[in-house]
Protein backbone atom coordinates (compact mmCIF):
# COMPACT_ATOMS: atom_id res chain seq x y z
CA UNK A 1 0.00 0.00 0.00
CA UNK A 2 1.55 3.03 -0.93
CA UNK A 3 -0.96 5.76 0.21
CA UNK A 4 0.10 4.98 4.14
CA UNK A 5 -1.44 2.38 6.64
CA UNK A 6 -4.71 4.54 7.11
CA UNK A 7 -5.89 3.20 3.36
CA UNK A 8 -5.53 -0.63 4.69
CA UNK A 9 -8.77 -0.92 6.15
CA UNK A 10 -10.73 0.46 2.68
CA UNK A 11 -9.06 -2.04 0.89
CA UNK A 12 -12.11 -5.16 1.26
CA UNK A 13 -14.81 -2.92 0.32
CA UNK A 14 -12.28 -1.10 -2.60
CA UNK A 15 -11.62 -4.11 -4.46
CA UNK A 16 -14.54 -5.63 -4.21
CA UNK A 17 -16.52 -2.75 -5.55
CA UNK A 18 -14.16 -2.70 -8.76
CA UNK A 19 -14.87 -6.40 -9.20
CA UNK A 20 -18.33 -6.21 -7.93
CA UNK A 21 -19.27 -4.01 -11.24
CA UNK A 22 -18.58 -6.62 -13.38
CA UNK A 23 -21.97 -9.86 -12.32
CA UNK A 24 -25.36 -10.12 -13.06
CA UNK A 25 -28.34 -8.39 -10.92
CA UNK A 26 -28.71 -8.36 -7.33
CA UNK A 27 -31.16 -6.57 -4.34
CA UNK A 28 -30.66 -3.09 -3.39
CA UNK A 29 -28.80 -2.85 -0.23
CA UNK A 30 -30.52 -1.25 2.49
CA UNK A 31 -29.49 0.06 6.30
CA UNK A 32 -31.31 -1.79 9.04
CA UNK A 33 -32.32 0.27 11.88
CA UNK A 34 -31.76 -0.51 15.59
CA UNK A 35 -31.99 0.69 19.05
CA UNK A 36 -28.01 2.34 19.74
CA UNK A 37 -25.45 -0.66 20.29
CA UNK A 38 -21.93 1.26 19.93
CA UNK A 39 -20.26 4.04 21.68
CA UNK A 40 -20.62 6.74 20.67
CA UNK A 41 -17.87 8.75 18.83
CA UNK A 42 -17.06 12.10 17.41
CA UNK A 43 -15.53 11.94 13.93
CA UNK A 44 -12.01 12.84 15.06
CA UNK A 45 -12.13 10.27 17.38
CA UNK A 46 -13.45 7.47 14.86
CA UNK A 47 -10.90 8.17 12.37
CA UNK A 48 -8.35 7.82 15.11
CA UNK A 49 -9.92 4.19 16.43
CA UNK A 50 -9.66 3.27 12.63
CA UNK A 51 -6.15 4.23 12.35
CA UNK A 52 -5.11 2.63 15.42
CA UNK A 53 -7.08 -0.51 14.31
CA UNK A 54 -5.30 -0.60 10.82
CA UNK A 55 -1.63 -0.29 12.47
CA UNK A 56 -2.76 -3.16 14.82
CA UNK A 57 -3.79 -5.78 11.87
CA UNK A 58 -1.60 -4.67 9.66
CA UNK A 59 -3.28 -6.06 6.58
CA UNK A 60 -6.79 -7.07 5.69
CA UNK A 61 -7.43 -9.71 8.18
CA UNK A 62 -9.35 -13.21 7.19
CA UNK A 63 -13.06 -12.69 5.71
CA UNK A 64 -15.93 -14.01 3.45
CA UNK A 65 -19.16 -12.56 2.31
CA UNK A 66 -21.30 -10.77 -0.39
CA UNK A 67 -21.02 -7.34 -1.50
CA UNK A 68 -23.63 -5.73 -4.11
CA UNK A 69 -22.88 -2.76 -6.05
CA UNK A 70 -25.99 -0.58 -7.69
CA UNK A 71 -25.90 2.53 -9.51
CA UNK A 72 -28.96 4.89 -10.56
CA UNK A 73 -27.31 7.66 -12.57
CA UNK A 74 -29.82 8.50 -14.66
CA UNK A 75 -27.96 7.68 -18.01
CA UNK A 76 -29.26 7.53 -21.33
CA UNK A 77 -29.65 3.28 -22.82
CA UNK A 78 -26.81 2.13 -23.70
CA UNK A 79 -26.80 0.13 -27.25
CA UNK A 80 -25.22 -3.29 -27.04
CA UNK A 81 -25.26 -3.07 -23.24
CA UNK A 82 -27.63 -6.27 -23.24
CA UNK A 83 -25.70 -8.12 -26.03
CA UNK A 84 -22.44 -8.04 -24.53
CA UNK A 85 -23.81 -9.52 -20.81
CA UNK A 86 -23.96 -8.09 -17.63
CA UNK A 87 -20.59 -8.43 -16.68
CA UNK A 88 -19.69 -5.96 -19.78
CA UNK A 89 -18.10 -2.34 -18.74
CA UNK A 90 -21.44 -0.73 -20.41
CA UNK A 91 -24.14 -2.95 -18.32
CA UNK A 92 -21.90 -1.92 -15.52
CA UNK A 93 -22.55 1.76 -15.27
CA UNK A 94 -26.91 0.43 -14.22
CA UNK A 95 -28.22 -1.60 -12.25
CA UNK A 96 -27.36 -3.91 -9.50
CA UNK A 97 -24.56 -6.40 -9.55
CA UNK A 98 -23.27 -8.52 -7.35
CA UNK A 99 -19.98 -10.44 -6.42
CA UNK A 100 -18.76 -13.17 -3.90
CA UNK A 101 -15.36 -12.68 -2.16
CA UNK A 102 -13.32 -15.33 0.09
CA UNK A 103 -10.58 -13.88 1.69
CA UNK A 104 -7.65 -15.77 3.75
CA UNK A 105 -4.46 -13.57 3.13
CA UNK A 106 -3.12 -11.73 -0.12
CA UNK A 107 -2.10 -15.04 -1.80
CA UNK A 108 -5.29 -16.97 -0.71
CA UNK A 109 -8.73 -15.32 -1.98
CA UNK A 110 -11.69 -16.32 -4.33
CA UNK A 111 -13.79 -14.64 -6.46
CA UNK A 112 -17.16 -15.12 -7.50
CA UNK A 113 -19.30 -13.67 -10.00
CA UNK A 114 -22.70 -14.87 -10.75
CA UNK A 115 -24.46 -14.85 -13.91
CA UNK A 116 -28.32 -15.77 -14.49
CA UNK A 117 -26.73 -18.91 -15.71
CA UNK A 118 -23.66 -19.18 -14.94
CA UNK A 119 -20.42 -17.93 -12.58
CA UNK A 120 -17.10 -16.83 -13.45
CA UNK A 121 -14.55 -17.45 -10.77
CA UNK A 122 -10.92 -16.17 -10.11
CA UNK A 123 -9.32 -18.55 -7.25
CA UNK A 124 -5.33 -17.62 -6.12
CA UNK A 125 -4.01 -20.18 -3.84
CA UNK A 126 -0.10 -19.32 -3.44
CA UNK A 127 1.56 -20.08 -6.55
CA UNK A 128 -1.32 -21.42 -8.26
CA UNK A 129 -4.78 -19.46 -9.80
CA UNK A 130 -7.27 -20.38 -11.66
CA UNK A 131 -10.21 -18.49 -13.69
CA UNK A 132 -13.17 -20.54 -13.89
CA UNK A 133 -15.92 -19.49 -16.39
CA UNK A 134 -19.03 -22.40 -16.41
CA UNK A 135 -20.50 -20.80 -19.68
CA UNK A 136 -17.89 -20.98 -21.88
CA UNK A 137 -16.64 -24.17 -19.99
CA UNK A 138 -13.02 -23.46 -19.85
CA UNK A 139 -10.95 -22.91 -16.69
CA UNK A 140 -7.70 -20.74 -17.29
CA UNK A 141 -4.20 -22.12 -15.56
CA UNK A 142 -2.60 -18.55 -14.78
CA UNK A 143 1.04 -17.97 -14.57
CA UNK A 144 2.74 -15.03 -13.62
CA UNK A 145 6.71 -14.88 -14.36
CA UNK A 146 8.32 -12.04 -13.16
CA UNK A 147 11.75 -13.04 -14.51
CA UNK A 148 15.07 -13.40 -12.83
CA UNK A 149 15.90 -9.54 -12.38
CA UNK A 150 12.48 -9.15 -10.79
CA UNK A 151 13.01 -7.83 -7.39
CA UNK A 152 10.46 -6.92 -4.85
CA UNK A 153 10.29 -3.21 -3.08
CA UNK A 154 8.58 -2.64 0.28
CA UNK A 155 6.58 0.49 -0.03
CA UNK A 156 8.55 3.36 1.14
CA UNK A 157 7.49 5.49 3.72
CA UNK A 158 4.30 8.21 3.35
CA UNK A 159 3.28 11.49 5.05
CA UNK A 160 0.31 9.62 6.55
CA UNK A 161 2.21 6.85 8.79
CA UNK A 162 1.88 8.73 11.68
CA UNK A 163 0.14 8.34 14.90
CA UNK A 164 -3.50 7.83 14.66
CA UNK A 165 -4.62 11.46 16.37
CA UNK A 166 -2.51 13.29 13.68
CA UNK A 167 -3.65 11.14 10.66
CA UNK A 168 -7.71 11.59 11.99
CA UNK A 169 -7.07 15.56 12.78
CA UNK A 170 -5.57 16.01 9.16
CA UNK A 171 -8.45 13.71 7.52
CA UNK A 172 -10.96 15.18 9.12
CA UNK A 173 -9.54 19.09 8.74
CA UNK A 174 -9.81 18.40 5.05
CA UNK A 175 -12.94 16.67 4.77
CA UNK A 176 -14.48 19.62 7.11
CA UNK A 177 -13.10 22.50 5.00
CA UNK A 178 -15.27 21.39 2.23
CA UNK A 179 -18.02 19.70 4.14
CA UNK A 180 -20.00 19.17 6.76
CA UNK A 181 -19.29 15.84 9.27
CA UNK A 182 -21.32 14.15 11.15
CA UNK A 183 -21.44 10.45 12.71
CA UNK A 184 -24.40 8.46 13.69
CA UNK A 185 -24.37 4.92 15.62
CA UNK A 186 -27.51 3.42 14.79
CA UNK A 187 -27.32 1.78 11.74
CA UNK A 188 -26.78 -1.70 11.04
CA UNK A 189 -25.11 -3.28 7.60
CA UNK A 190 -24.82 -7.25 6.66
CA UNK A 191 -25.91 -7.61 10.27
CA UNK A 192 -23.53 -6.01 12.03
CA UNK A 193 -23.50 -2.67 14.04
CA UNK A 194 -21.41 0.11 12.17
CA UNK A 195 -20.69 4.03 12.35
CA UNK A 196 -21.79 6.18 9.74
CA UNK A 197 -20.31 8.91 8.66
CA UNK A 198 -21.58 11.58 6.80
CA UNK A 199 -20.23 14.33 4.38
CA UNK A 200 -22.58 17.10 3.31
CA UNK A 201 -21.13 19.25 0.79
CA UNK A 202 -21.07 22.70 1.69
CA UNK A 203 -20.68 23.82 -2.37
CA UNK A 204 -23.81 24.69 -3.66
CA UNK A 205 -22.29 23.84 -7.16
CA UNK A 206 -21.89 20.23 -6.73
CA UNK A 207 -24.73 17.29 -7.81
CA UNK A 208 -24.12 15.23 -4.48
CA UNK A 209 -26.07 15.62 -1.74
CA UNK A 210 -24.19 13.46 0.65
CA UNK A 211 -21.75 10.62 0.81
CA UNK A 212 -21.98 7.80 3.94
CA UNK A 213 -19.75 5.68 4.84
CA UNK A 214 -20.52 3.05 7.21
CA UNK A 215 -17.44 1.38 9.32
CA UNK A 216 -18.00 -1.95 11.32
CA UNK A 217 -18.49 -1.10 14.66
CA UNK A 218 -15.42 -3.50 15.78
CA UNK A 219 -13.00 -3.66 13.14
CA UNK A 220 -13.56 -0.55 11.65
CA UNK A 221 -13.70 -1.83 8.18
CA UNK A 222 -15.45 -0.15 5.65
CA UNK A 223 -18.45 -2.33 5.31
CA UNK A 224 -20.77 0.27 2.54
CA UNK A 225 -20.64 3.76 0.39
CA UNK A 226 -23.61 5.13 -0.59
CA UNK A 227 -23.91 8.42 -2.48
CA UNK A 228 -26.51 10.61 -3.00
CA UNK A 229 -27.89 13.10 -5.29
CA UNK A 230 -29.68 16.16 -4.41
CA UNK A 231 -33.43 15.99 -4.65
CA UNK A 232 -32.98 12.26 -4.30
CA UNK A 233 -34.34 10.03 -1.27
CA UNK A 234 -32.23 6.93 -2.31
CA UNK A 235 -28.98 6.39 -3.33
CA UNK A 236 -27.13 7.22 -7.05
CA UNK A 237 -24.46 4.86 -6.14
CA UNK A 238 -23.99 2.37 -3.37
CA UNK A 239 -21.53 -0.49 -2.60
CA UNK A 240 -21.33 -2.58 0.07
CA UNK A 241 -21.54 -6.09 1.72
CA UNK A 242 -25.28 -8.06 2.02
CA UNK A 243 -23.70 -10.51 4.03
CA UNK A 244 -19.90 -10.66 6.16
CA UNK A 245 -18.00 -13.10 8.11
CA UNK A 246 -14.92 -12.26 9.64
CA UNK A 247 -14.17 -16.18 10.38
CA UNK A 248 -11.55 -17.82 8.12
CA UNK A 249 -12.95 -19.19 5.00
CA UNK A 250 -12.65 -22.83 4.60
CA UNK A 251 -9.53 -24.46 2.99
CA UNK A 252 -11.67 -25.55 0.34
CA UNK A 253 -12.69 -21.88 -0.57
CA UNK A 254 -9.23 -21.90 -2.49
CA UNK A 255 -8.84 -25.12 -3.96
CA UNK A 256 -10.04 -26.26 -7.41
CA UNK A 257 -10.24 -28.92 -10.15
CA UNK A 258 -11.40 -28.92 -13.25
CA UNK A 259 -14.61 -30.67 -13.95
CA UNK A 260 -14.57 -33.27 -16.48
CA UNK A 261 -14.81 -32.26 -20.10
CA UNK A 262 -13.43 -28.87 -19.37
CA UNK A 263 -11.48 -27.51 -21.66
CA UNK A 264 -7.94 -26.32 -19.70
CA UNK A 265 -5.93 -23.30 -21.10
CA UNK A 266 -2.49 -22.25 -19.84
CA UNK A 267 -1.95 -18.42 -20.21
CA UNK A 268 1.51 -16.73 -18.59
CA UNK A 269 1.58 -13.10 -17.68
CA UNK A 270 5.23 -11.56 -17.22
CA UNK A 271 6.75 -9.27 -15.41
CA UNK A 272 6.98 -6.61 -18.80
CA UNK A 273 3.05 -7.15 -18.81
CA UNK A 274 2.66 -6.19 -15.11
CA UNK A 275 5.05 -3.43 -15.42
CA UNK A 276 3.19 -1.84 -18.53
CA UNK A 277 -0.31 -1.59 -16.25
CA UNK A 278 1.57 0.25 -13.68
CA UNK A 279 3.03 2.97 -16.24
CA UNK A 280 1.09 6.48 -16.75
CA UNK A 281 2.87 6.80 -20.02
CA UNK A 282 0.46 5.89 -22.60
CA UNK A 283 -2.17 7.68 -20.43
CA UNK A 284 -3.81 10.98 -21.52
CA UNK A 285 -2.80 13.93 -20.09
CA UNK A 286 -5.10 14.47 -17.16
CA UNK A 287 -5.22 17.59 -15.20
CA UNK A 288 -7.47 19.05 -12.61
CA UNK A 289 -9.51 22.69 -12.26
CA UNK A 290 -11.23 24.09 -9.62
CA UNK A 291 -11.26 22.86 -6.01
CA UNK A 292 -12.87 20.90 -3.76
CA UNK A 293 -16.86 19.08 -4.43
CA UNK A 294 -16.30 21.73 -7.71
CA UNK A 295 -13.12 19.90 -9.11
CA UNK A 296 -13.46 18.78 -12.44
CA UNK A 297 -11.08 16.33 -14.36
CA UNK A 298 -9.97 17.61 -17.94
CA UNK A 299 -8.40 15.10 -20.19
CA UNK A 300 -7.61 15.15 -24.46
CA UNK A 301 -10.46 13.33 -26.43
CA UNK A 302 -10.34 11.49 -29.51
CA UNK A 303 -13.76 8.96 -30.76
CA UNK A 304 -12.39 5.37 -30.24
CA UNK A 305 -11.55 3.53 -32.70
CA UNK A 306 -13.58 0.31 -31.12
CA UNK A 307 -17.28 -0.02 -32.93
CA UNK A 308 -18.91 -0.25 -29.15
CA UNK A 309 -17.25 1.92 -27.61
CA UNK A 310 -17.91 4.58 -30.61
CA UNK A 311 -21.89 3.37 -30.68
CA UNK A 312 -21.36 4.05 -27.14
CA UNK A 313 -20.61 7.30 -27.72
CA UNK A 314 -22.97 7.92 -30.10
CA UNK A 315 -25.74 7.51 -28.25
CA UNK A 316 -24.59 9.52 -25.38
CA UNK A 317 -23.67 12.33 -27.66
CA UNK A 318 -27.33 12.28 -28.82
CA UNK A 319 -29.07 13.36 -25.86
CA UNK A 320 -26.53 15.75 -25.45
CA UNK A 321 -27.25 20.00 -25.25
CA UNK A 322 -25.17 21.75 -27.43
CA UNK A 323 -23.43 25.07 -25.59
CA UNK A 324 -21.01 27.84 -26.09
CA UNK A 325 -18.72 30.21 -23.85
CA UNK A 326 -15.89 32.28 -24.03
CA UNK A 327 -13.83 28.89 -24.21
CA UNK A 328 -15.47 27.96 -27.06
CA UNK A 329 -18.57 24.99 -28.01
CA UNK A 330 -19.49 21.66 -27.34
CA UNK A 331 -21.63 19.42 -25.88
CA UNK A 332 -23.05 18.47 -22.55
CA UNK A 333 -24.69 15.72 -20.81
CA UNK A 334 -25.85 15.66 -17.38
CA UNK A 335 -26.84 13.15 -14.93
CA UNK A 336 -27.33 12.49 -11.23
CA UNK A 337 -24.08 12.36 -10.00
CA UNK A 338 -21.91 13.77 -12.62
CA UNK A 339 -21.54 16.70 -15.71
CA UNK A 340 -19.83 15.64 -18.36
CA UNK A 341 -18.40 18.36 -21.66
CA UNK A 342 -17.15 17.41 -24.49
CA UNK A 343 -15.48 20.48 -26.13
CA UNK A 344 -15.03 20.99 -30.27
CA UNK A 345 -10.97 21.57 -29.38
CA UNK A 346 -11.11 17.99 -28.13
CA UNK A 347 -11.26 17.83 -24.65
CA UNK A 348 -13.75 16.34 -22.35
CA UNK A 349 -14.39 17.41 -18.83
CA UNK A 350 -16.08 15.97 -16.21
CA UNK A 351 -17.50 16.57 -12.38
CA UNK A 352 -19.87 16.27 -9.77
CA UNK A 353 -21.10 20.02 -10.63
CA UNK A 354 -23.78 21.58 -12.01
CA UNK A 355 -23.72 22.32 -15.97
CA UNK A 356 -23.37 26.52 -15.18
CA UNK A 357 -20.41 25.88 -12.73
CA UNK A 358 -18.73 22.57 -15.78
CA UNK A 359 -19.16 25.47 -17.91
CA UNK A 360 -17.03 28.00 -16.20
CA UNK A 361 -14.20 25.74 -15.49
CA UNK A 362 -14.28 25.23 -18.85
CA UNK A 363 -12.38 28.40 -19.54
CA UNK A 364 -10.10 27.62 -16.98
CA UNK A 365 -6.94 25.86 -18.81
Amino acid sequence: MRTGKLVRWGVPVAAAAVIGAAVAAGPVIAAVGSDPVLPERTASQLLADAAAAAERQSGIQPMSGTVTKTASLGLPALPGADAAGGDSPLALLTGAHEVKVWYGSGERFRLALPGEMSEKNLIVNGGQAWLWDSASNTATRLKIDLGPQAKHTPPTPQPTDMTPQQVAEKVLADAEQHSTVSVTNTDQVAGRAVYQVSLAPKDPSTLVKEIKVALDGETYVPLRVQIYAKDSAEPAFEVGFTQLSFAPPAEENFTFTPPAGVTVKDQTITGAELAKTDRMDDMPALKTVGQGWSTVAVVPFELPSDAQAKQAVDSFLKGATPVSGTWGSGRLIKTKLLTALLTDDGRVLVGAVTPDKLTELAGSR
